[in-house]
């Protein structure tokens, strides 16, 4: 018969517990090495369509080849996010449920008063993807060619031309109100539950123009659906060389970025969130996706998960005082 414990030596005693501290450490290693054992669903909080969406199955596509499990796109649009926020909030933290966050994400946690989750506290950060150049396009049918003229109509016409966004504080939202700030003119904000279906109801001459990230909008500027005017980057688009940067077109001093990132519910295991990080700028630092990105219109990333977090506790204070200074509020 084995002795209880407190019958052995202390030095067994002390090996008996080294032992079973070690085979702890085992199990727990290799828990975090087999991860992922099952399919991990990435929540979008946009339509399907939106440029998030489009980086989002890329991505997804990327690590289920290298992870030989299945990683889907769930999306889960409204409120600006926040919807798909909350079920992220209140997923289990153990990396099979994670967010593809954007500007719009920290936008809306700068503008809303009360959300069902904490925008720091409730999240872990995993990094950043991507930064997104916006271009503003109108409908074929407006007549402006040029951002000169775009604000000359809108002049002449202040609070009768309509624009459309992603909803209140959403990227293409706030890209206009800075635009609105600087220049004084005054646009009627049309918001939508995503980017996708506000850029359909410019096509169709329901709204007459947008921001837009680059990539769901380019499809519709090479076929002559939408006209772009300019673009919010440093330099020009190799894709669309004849349009214009804000510098070029007369505002040299306009900011605004936009970005994609990915989070995961609070209190997800540091090993889980360093095998996220080190597979997600493995697959944005590849050339053949750095390529395709750069062709899309955007600026490959791939930051720690730390950058990743000051970055995102910035815009939300950035953008808390310019919604503030504005008195935005949800519609």
């Amino acid at each position: 018969m084995i002795k209880p414990l407190r019958k052995f030596p202390r030095v067994m005693q002390s090996v008996l517990l080294a032992g079973t501290c070690a085979i702890a450490v085992c199990a727990t290693t290799a828990a975090h090495s087999a991860y992922p054992e099952r399919p991990i669903r990435i929540i979008v909080p946009v339509p399907p369509g939106g440029g998030n969406d489009i980086v989002a199955r890329m991505l997804a596509r990327r690590l289920t080849d290298k992870w030989g499990q299945q990683v889907i796109v769930d999306n889960r649009p409204g409120a600006s996010t926040a919807i798909g926020a909350e079920i992220v909030a209140r997923a289990s933290p153990d990396g099979y449920t994670l967010m593809f966050h954007s500007a719009t994400f920290a936008i809306n946690a700068a503008m809303q008063r009360k959300l069902p989750f904490d925008p720091i506290k409730d999240f872990t950060p995993i990094g950043l993807v991507a930064r997104v150049p916006q271009i503003l396009v109108v409908n074929p049918a407006f007549p402006a060619k040029t951002l000169a003229e775009f604000l000359a109509q809108a002049r002449a016409r202040p609070g009768q031309i309509n624009f459309a966004s992603a909803g209140a504080g959403s990227s293409p939202h706030l890209a206009m109100e800075v635009l609105m700030e600087m220049t004084g003119v005054k646009l009627n904000h049309v918001p939508y539950k995503g980017t996708a279906p506000g850029l359909a109801d410019v096509v169709a001459g329901h709204v007459q123009t947008t921001f837009d990230a680059i990539p769901p909008a380019l499809g519709y500027v090479r076929g002559g659906r939408v006209r772009a005017l300019v673009v919010v980057s440093q330099k020009r688009f190799p894709a669309l060389p004849e349009v214009p940067t804000m510098a070029e077109a007369g505002l040299p001093a306009y900011d605004f970025a936009s970005w994609f990132g990915m989070l995961a519910p609070a209190r997800t295991s540091p090993a889980i969130i360093a095998t996220l990080n080190r597979e997600i700028v493995a697959v944005i630092q590849s050339p053949e996706i750095r390529e395709h990105l750069t062709d899309l219109g955007l600026e490959p990333l791939g930051t720690s998960a730390e950058e990743n977090g000051r970055h995102l506790q910035a815009e939300i204070t950035r953008w808390r005082a310019f919604i503030q200074r504005h008195d935005i509020r949800p519609h």
